[in-house]
């Protein structure tokens, strides 16, 4: 398959586009990434059986480069709470290669369904405003181990670096948001870094691949997606600061619910 400039300037948008979101939103950039890929992929005439690893597998290969500067960011502003982040780690690696070995077994279409149904589900929790009420201290090992397990397989499974799950059970843990969400985007960089390797080494044999792929990680979309998203997420972050974060977040869960309504029911 030609590789072709118009593609790229696409990867090049959806980059831009998911990175201001991130920044000025604070949304996970594989709400955006995976589905916009798959549309894309769909367009280059990519085979259907594994469009969707595909945009899993690349979605996560572009949060290893970008969540780079975000914790470097949280890191300097001594928000990052790393005991934590290492008692999750074990758990979130196991748990993303588990989560990539799955996604390997399930058909393209059952993965659309299930990324379609956490998409709405993000979506109502962002246009109700649900947070979880502070209730407990965080688990001890196993607990912890556990946790970060069922964070890493679902967050490699959708492609998406952990946060709308990390930041809930943090602060159900009684943490404060400002370290829910800076050890959030450290933990965001084992699942998305473990969900890669997974998807490369899952999707390394698999039929039809495109041209310049690692298994299941589409190399023009990481370079595209992953170079512009970096450069507009300080933007992103700087817009706000300015602009009505509350309203806009409603905005964009009636996207998220058009986006995941369309997967359902297509």
């Amino acid at each position: 398959m030609e590789f072709l400039v118009p593609t790229l300037l696409l990867y090049l948008a959806l980059g831009a586009f998911a990175g201001v979101m991130a920044g000025l939103l604070g949304v996970g950039g594989g709400l955006i990434i995976v589905p916009v890929l798959a549309w894309i992929f769909h367009g280059q005439r990519i085979d259907d059986a594994i469009v969707m690893h595909l945009a899993i597998g690349t979605s996560l290969a572009t949060i290893v480069v970008t969540s780079i500067s975000s914790v470097r960011a949280h890191h300097r502003r001594g928000a990052v709470l790393w005991p934590v982040v290492w008692r999750l780690t074990p758990g979130i690696v196991i748990g993303a290669w588990l989560g990539a070995a799955v996604a390997d077994a399930l058909p393209s279409a059952a993965l659309s369904k299930i990324f379609a149904l956490f998409v709405l589900t993000v979506a109502a929790q962002m246009a109700f405003g649900a947070k979880p009420a502070p209730h407990r201290g965080l688990p001890g090992a196993v607990g912890m181990a556990a946790t970060g397990g069922v964070i890493g397989a679902v967050s490699a499974i959708v492609g998406i670096g952990g946060g709308s799950l990390t930041v809930p059970f943090l602060t159900w843990c009684n943490t404060a948001m400002r370290q829910a969400v800076a050890t959030s985007a450290a933990c965001g960089l084992p699942i998305a870094l473990a969900g890669a390797i997974g998807f490369i080494v899952t999707g390394s044999n698999a039929a039809h691949l495109p041209t310049w792929s690692f298994g299941y990680v589409y190399g023009p979309a990481l370079i595209g997606v992953a170079a512009a998203s970096m450069v507009s997420a300080p933007l992103g972050a700087r817009l706000a600061h300015t602009l009505p974060t509350e309203v806009l977040k409603k905005v964009f869960a009636v996207f998220l619910t058009l986006v995941g309504a369309k997967m359902l029911l297509s």
